[in-house]
């Protein structure tokens, strides 16, 4: 017995929108859930606008609008990082963040949580750490 795929579900556009059968957004409520990846909605700190978890949660900072432009990128990212994790291509430790097999260790120095990268520690939440640098490629640049 052989496995039969469903009709193609591609894109179309309606009064100039790319839609496809899968809806976020909108369609959900506006709270931005992705079936199977629950988007939650917590007080983060200023500069943080959202956090994939290794339980297959994403954080959202309470302070951005949901369903805008910013919620979107913010979803859109952290959801490169949450299949990542799920794909076993990322996992984030207490001392440690793996990605594609490379172990980088992490501290908390002078109470701030730090990584090293190519034998320089960084702050965490820096953008040129190599999973950060994926996740803004694989979504154009931060942009939707």
């Amino acid at each position: 017995m052989g496995f039969k795929l469903g009709t193609n579900r591609g894109n179309y556009a309606t009064s100039g929108e790319i839609k496809t059968k899968m809806r976020f957004g909108k369609k959900t409520g506006g709270d931005g859930s992705v079936p199977g990846t629950p988007v939650i909605r917590v007080p983060l700190d200023e500069d943080v606008m959202g956090e994939a978890n290794m339980d297959g949660t994403i954080y959202v900072n309470e302070q951005i609008v949901p369903g805008s432009r910013e919620d979107r990128q913010v979803i859109n990212h952290e959801m490169r990082h949450a299949t990542d994790m799920k794909l076993g291509k990322l996992e984030y430790g207490d001392n440690h963040v793996k990605y594609n097999g490379r172990v980088f260790p992490r501290e908390t120095i002078n109470g701030k949580d730090m990584i090293r990268v190519e034998g320089e520690w960084k702050e965490a939440g820096d953008h040129d750490f190599p999973w950060e640098v994926d996740a803004n490629n694989g979504n154009g640049n931060g942009t939707v």
